[in-house]
């Protein structure tokens, strides 16, 4: 049977290291409590939370404390993409055991092969697994919206496209009009940041990182109540924040440690980025901690 039905804010977990670079699993947990007390739809373990900078053993054992302490509560959706397909399958197979309810995987991108590939890796990794994919177009590897229709028409298993490789709206279009949502469902990445367009487009979530979840939360929930503007002026209030939290991951992983910091998420031992990485400059946290003052987040 097809799964439809994920849709709402599925804020990408932010992983705390300490100054050594190990993870923090009492912070991961305080992320998760946090997360669940806003009332977020889900939860995302992605290229956001660094997962392309940690070994297999810390991969699963991050999903299975966010698994565990979310309760069941709400999905949890693990990054399971890699470069081979039987990798991709081993990583997909483990996430489904340890209790992901979906995955996310991006398109192999270091050997250059025909779509007609890249497709086939996809239809063989959804069928070894009973939980729905999110094609994760990110990055250097688009996927096309024609690929997208594709695939869903092909697999109950990958009805779900996160769109992020800008520009995005064009593939939202297409996919709008060449797919139905009882066999595609759109999700917004990008950190949030075409989040009106998107929903003007009818988009059923958004994937943004989990440092500002509760203004997406309110933005959410004011479009489905049909207070469209009010929605889109809420929004526009966090856009100089939006964008300098989506300066690029080697950056952006440090900053939005710092907001969560900042926000009493994590403790400032444990907001640090795994190497290598960009840390922001004592500019960049002034303007930082202007914005957090602006737009009352503490």
């Amino acid at each position: 049977m097809r799964h439809l039905s994920f849709k709402g804010v599925f804020p990408i977990l932010q992983t705390p290291f300490n100054k050594k670079g190990e993870i923090v699993f009492e912070e991961v947990e305080n992320e998760v409590d946090w997360l669940l007390e806003l009332g977020v739809h889900g939860i995302g373990i992605a290229i956001a939370s660094e997962v392309f900078k940690l070994n297999d053993n810390e991969k699963f054992k991050l999903l299975k404390t966010v698994v565990d302490r979310s309760s069941g509560k709400i999905p949890i959706i693990m990054n399971s993409g890699q470069e081979s397909t039987e990798y991709t399958i081993y990583l997909s197979k483990k996430s489904e055991e340890l209790g992901a309810k979906g995955l996310m995987i991006k398109p192999p991108v270091f050997d250059s092969v025909p779509q007609a590939v890249i497709e086939d890796h996809f239809i063989n990794v959804a069928n070894s697994v009973k939980i729905p994919i999110f094609l994760q177009d990110q990055g250097n590897s688009p996927i096309s919206g024609e690929s997208a229709v594709r695939l869903s028409d092909k697999h109950e298993n990958l009805s779900y496209i996160k769109l992020e490789c800008v520009p995005t709206i064009p593939r939202f279009d297409y996919c709008n009009q060449n797919s139905s949502r009882d066999k595609l469902i759109l999700f917004g990445g990008v950190g949030g940041s075409f989040f009106i367009e998107e929903l003007r487009r009818g988009s059923s979530g958004t994937m943004p990182s989990s440092v500002i979840p509760d203004m997406f939360l309110k933005v959410w929930k004011l479009w489905n109540d049909e207070k469209k503007e009010e929605a889109h002026k809420h929004y526009s209030g966090f856009t100089e924040l939006i964008k300098i939290l989506n300066q690029g991951l080697g950056l952006a992983s440090w900053i939005n440690k710092y907001v969560l910091y900042r926000r009493g998420v994590f403790s400032k031992e444990s907001s640090f980025s795994r190497n290598p990485g960009l840390k922001p400059t004592k500019e960049h946290l002034y303007e930082i901690d202007r914005l957090i003052e602006i737009n009352n987040l503490i």
